[in-house]
């Protein structure tokens, strides 16, 4: 690879990783009075694994937010974990593909 391209990489790879940190849960961006909903517990399910590294080295970060809506919040945040970026489905097509053949 030439220079360009791992400086472009390097510099992705900063940008993504300033994006999944800017939301993980614990931050005190919710409150009572504004609590996480569903669509943010899709979102932290997906960067539980970024979240516990983020806690490792951060007691305040958490990998679930605590000021959340209740039920709705742990349906989306356990829909992303279990499926993670869509890992259901492909299991789904890999199993009914074996069952055609």
């Amino acid at each position: 690879m030439n220079k360009k391209k791992i400086l472009l990489l390097v510099i992705l790879t900063i940008a993504i990783m300033a994006l999944f940190t800017a939301c993980i849960p614990g931050d005190g961006k919710h409150t009572a009075a504004k609590p996480a909903g569903f669509l943010w517990g899709i979102w932290h399910g997906w960067i539980a694994p970024i979240s516990l590294i983020g806690g490792i080295f951060n007691s305040n970060l958490r990998v679930y937010e605590v000021m959340n809506t209740g039920w709705w919040y742990d349906l989306g945040f356990y829909m992303a974990i279990i499926s993670g970026f869509g890992g259901l489905s492909l299991a789904r097509r890999r199993i009914s593909r074996k069952n055609w053949e």
